[in-house]
């Protein structure tokens, strides 16, 4: 299909899948419209961060795709590893998954994380408070660093255009961490914040009128993800964090994850080691059938 981009961004509910299973909603492909548009237009268009787009699509200008030009969305997913129950961060994908307390529904955004010098930590946490138009009160270290850059800080930055918190916060029990909106939205699926995780301003505007304090929050780092669907393994892979990369060996951490799946199965799966060192080595973040043969349902 082909899309004028609108200025609203469209967050995915998607409805969970049966037990056993882990891969939840599908890949899509859209036609840029108009040769004004980048490839941010339709991420934000369609509920994605930047580099998630980018990943899934190797090879295309971001910034002058092409009109008519075929761009893949990236709506696949396998769910985070562990209990689904609240909300579940996962750093190296840079996006948030919220299981609704319907226990039917998974609604995902993408987020923005911290940068390499101002990581966004892995904890596990609760959401204490949802506040609307919030007011900022940065820190020293945040406000030495714009000083610094000549660029001065108030002691408090009301609600409005310049607030980096945007139209919404939601704050969290670790102390200084926020999920929020932005005055900035290109940040959305990039590493660009002091710690904080920001959401579009619609995505946030939403997500807050969802949550609820007390909601559990579970912040993971997990670039391999494997997952089952119709009795079939799937990897999903994304690149390591930069400070990681030095550490992480695409086809040693997938070959990991693969042993460590087929270990727990009832029913190890028979794996295509040729589809699993593609995914390593594509880091598409699409979710990759690496099971040779269809086993039986766990």
């Amino acid at each position: 299909c082909s899309l004028l981009v609108s200025s609203a961004a469209q967050a995915m509910t998607l409805r969970l899948p049966p037990p056993g299973d882990d891969v939840v909603g599908e890949v899509t492909m859209v036609q840029i419209a108009r040769h004004a548009d980048t490839l941010n237009d339709y991420a934000r268009a369609y509920g994605f961060g930047f580099r998630e787009l980018m990943a899934a699509n190797p090879g295309i200008n971001p910034w002058v795709p092409g009109e008519g030009r075929k761009v893949l969305m990236p709506g696949e997913f396998i769910l985070p590893p562990g209990p689904r129950v609240g909300v579940v961060l996962n750093l190296a994908e840079q996006r948030l998954y919220y299981y609704q307390p319907d226990g039917q529904t998974v609604v995902t955004y993408p987020v923005g994380i911290g940068r390499e010098d101002w990581q966004t930590p892995q904890i596990s946490t609760t959401v204490t408070k949802v506040v609307k138009d919030p007011s900022w009160t940065p820190p020293a270290s945040i406000r030495r660093e714009h000083a610094a850059m000549g660029d001065p800080l108030p002691a408090v930055v009301p609600p409005g255009p310049d607030n980096p918190l945007g139209p919404w916060a939601i704050r969290l029990a670790a102390p200084g961490y926020l999920i929020h909106g932005s005055n900035k939205e290109l940040g959305v699926g990039m590493r660009v914040s002091h710690g904080c995780m920001r959401l579009y301003n619609d995505d946030v505007e939403e997500f807050a009128r969802l949550i609820k304090p007390g909601t559990p929050v579970r912040i993971i780092d997990v670039p391999v993800k494997v997952g089952w669907k119709g009795g079939a393994m799937y990897i999903e892979v994304h690149e390591a964090l930069e400070e990681k990369r030095a550490h992480v060996v695409p086809e040693e951490a997938v070959a990991d994850a693969i042993s460590h799946a087929n270990r727990v199965a009832p029913q190890p799966a028979e794996i295509d080691w040729l589809e699993a060192k593609a995914a390593a080595v594509q880091l598409s973040g699409l979710p990759m059938r690496v099971s040779a043969q269809r086993i039986a349902s766990r």
